[in-house]
C-alpha cells in the first residue's frame, strides 16, 4: 500500500466517527447540491469564493492571446483526455488524481500550462479540478490569481490541527478551485513536503472528492529542492519544455529524476520555433504533446 493510500485509509476510518460525534448535516459539494463519493465520504464546499478575472490573466501572459483561444482549447483537450482517463480508471489509485506540472528550468511555460489545463478540465461535466500552487520559492500561481497573502498548502502541512480543505478557495468558474502555496519558516519548505504530514494532506485533497483532479504547479526540477521533494507525491507528472530554449541535457536530467511509471509525457512549448537541437527526438514523449506560448 502506498503512503497516499495509507493516509487516505486513515482519513476514511476517522471521518465517519468524527461526523457522527459532531452530528453535522451532509455538506454541499463543489458543484452545488449534496454529493456522495464512491468512498462513501461526502465532499465539502470551499469556505469562500473568489472572482477569476480572465482578462487580467491574459494581460499577465497566462492565457492565450485574443483570437487564439480555439486553437489552444484543442491543444489542451488533447493533453487532458489521457490524464483524466488514467485518473478515473477503475483500477486507478487515489494518487493518480494528483498531477504534477513541472519543468527542467525556469521560464518554460509551466504556470501557463497549469492554468490553461485546469481551465480546460473545469469545463468537463463529470470532474472538477483543484489547482494548487506548489512553486513555494516563487508562488507564480498565487500571484497570478491575487491570493499570495492567503494561507495555503504549507500552512496545512505545518499545522496538524488545520484542515487543508478549509483553505481551498472556490471560484466563480464552475468546477475550478484554488489552493495557495501558503507560507513556511524560511528554509523549511522541503522538510515539510517530505514529511508524513504532507502525504496525509495530499490524501485529504482526494479522499472527500472522488472525481476531483488536483494539479500542482511545481517549481523547476533542476533548480529547486522543493520540486524534487514534491515529485514523490503525485501519481502523474507532466513536464513542460520550451523549443529552442531548453538545453537537451537539462531536459534529460529532469526526466532522470522522475519515476518513469509516473511520467505522463511532455508539453512542448513554442513548438513552432525552428530548432536544430534535436527536439524532434522527444516531442510528444509519452502520451502528451502541445504548444503553449506563455511564460513562467
Amino acid at each position: 500500500m502506498s503512503i497516499i493510500e495509507s493516509a487516505i485509509d486513515k482519513i476514511r476510518r476517522a471521518t465517519p466517527a468524527a461526523s457522527a460525534a459532531a452530528g453535522t448535516p451532509a455538506p454541499v459539494g463543489s458543484h452545488g447540491g449534496p454529493e456522495g463519493g464512491r468512498d462513501g465520504v461526502t465532499p465539502i464546499a470551499a469556505h469562500r469564493r473568489i472572482h477569476i478575472d480572465l482578462s487580467l490573466l491574459r494581460a499577465q501572459g497566462e492565457m492565450p492571446e485574443a483570437g487564439q483561444e480555439r486553437r489552444f482549447a484543442d491543444y489542451y483537450r488533447e493533453i487532458k483526455r489521457p490524464l483524466i482517463q488514467k485518473a478515473l480508471a477503475a483500477e486507478a489509485r487515489p494518487e493518480s488524481r494528483l498531477i504534477l506540472i513541472s519543468s527542467a528550468l525556469p521560464a518554460e511555460g509551466k504556470t501557463f500550462t497549469a492554468i490553461n489545463l485546469a481551465l480546460s478540465i473545469a469545463r468537463e461535466r463529470d470532474v472538477s479540478v483543484l489547482l494548487v500552487d506548489g512553486d513555494f520559492p516563487k508562488g507564480h500561481l498565487s500571484r497570478a490569481f491575487g491570493i499570495q497573502d492567503e494561507r495555503g498548502l504549507l500552512d496545512a502541512v505545518a499545522d496538524e490541527a488545520l484542515d487543508v480543505e478549509s483553505l481551498v478557495l472556490g471560484t466563480d468558474l464552475k468546477g475550478l478551485e484554488l489552493l495557495p502555496a501558503g507560507r513556511a519558516a524560511e528554509g523549511a519548505a522541503s522538510e515539510l513536503i517530505t514529511s508524513a504530514r504532507m502525504a496525509q494532506v495530499a490524501a485529504r485533497l482526494t479522499a472527500r472528492h472522488p472525481r476531483r483532479l488536483v494539479l500542482f504547479d511545481s517549481s523547476p526540477l533542476l533548480v529547486s529542492s522543493e520540486a524534487r521533494a514534491l515529485k514523490q507525491i503525485p501519481g502523474q507528472i507532466l513536464i513542460v519544455t520550451r523549443a529552442g530554449r531548453t538545453p537537451r541535457q537539462a531536459l534529460l536530467d529532469a526526466i532522470a529524476l522522475i519515476d518513469k511509471t509516473k511520467l505522463h509525457g511532455l508539453v512542448l512549448n513554442d513548438a513552432h520555433v525552428a530548432s536544430g537541437d534535436g527536439y524532434s527526438d522527444y516531442y510528444g514523449y509519452g502520451a502528451a504533446g502541445g504548444q503553449t506560448p506563455g511564460p513562467g
